[in-house]
């Protein structure tokens, strides 16, 4: 489990596709406090440290997973920045909100606009995640825990503050990019809830 709170910017270091993916990431983490077998979410995928350095571990990513996220048949190109967060432990402070590090699918980013020094942005979700995001609700978006401002059909916009944007690569966001959607579990609990209630009657 997760919380959606980024505590390191990592760096793809190298990248091994033979169905699968092998990547090494670069990190600011001291890995000698993390384990082999441990989890560590990159861009919202619960990923497996399999081997590890002083400053960078690497992962093995199924195809399945390659093709139900942005990390896409391709892979990550090298160099790419991706938003970090260690797994939740017992007694850490819950910032954001329950995150599984299971990607729902995959939304886009229709347009980009400076508001200040926020940045708003508007997503198109998949059509049959969109009822599960809800006005002032929670996403996960790349692993980041975020505030729903606005939801119009399948679309909904988010605004982020100078801080996301420098502590992840939210900076970096730009129109027509791919991004990784976890809906909200008590969004989807709810919604499970309700269709019951409906079948009851």
């Amino acid at each position: 489990m997760f919380t959606g709170i980024i505590t390191d910017i990592g760096i793809v270091q190298a990248v091994e596709l033979r169905g699968d993916m092998r990547a090494r990431i670069g990190c600011g983490y001291d890995m000698a406090g993390v384990d082999l077998g441990a989890s560590i979410a990159c861009d919202g995928v619960c990923l497996t440290v399999i081997a590890k350095g002083d400053d960078w571990f690497d992962v093995d990513i199924s195809a399945e997973t390659l093709s139900k996220t942005n990390i896409g048949a391709a892979g990550w190109p090298l160099g790419k920045r991706l938003n970090l967060e260690r797994a939740l432990r017992v007694g850490d402070e819950l910032g954001g909100h329950i995150v599984s590090g299971h990607v729902d699918g995959v939304a886009r980013i229709v347009s980009a606009t400076r508001e200040g020094d926020s940045l708003r942005l508007l997503f198109e979700a998949p059509q049959a995640l969109a009822r599960f995001i809800a006005p002032k609700g929670s996403v996960a978006l790349n692993g980041t825990s975020l505030t729903v401002n606005e939801v119009e059909g399948s679309r909904f916009g988010i605004n982020l503050i100078p801080h996301t944007q420098q502590v992840t690569t939210w900076g970096d966001a730009a129109t027509g990019d791919a991004v990784n959607l976890e809906i909200d579990t008590m969004a989807r609990y709810v919604a499970r809830l309700a269709e019951a209630g409906s079948l009851g009657h």
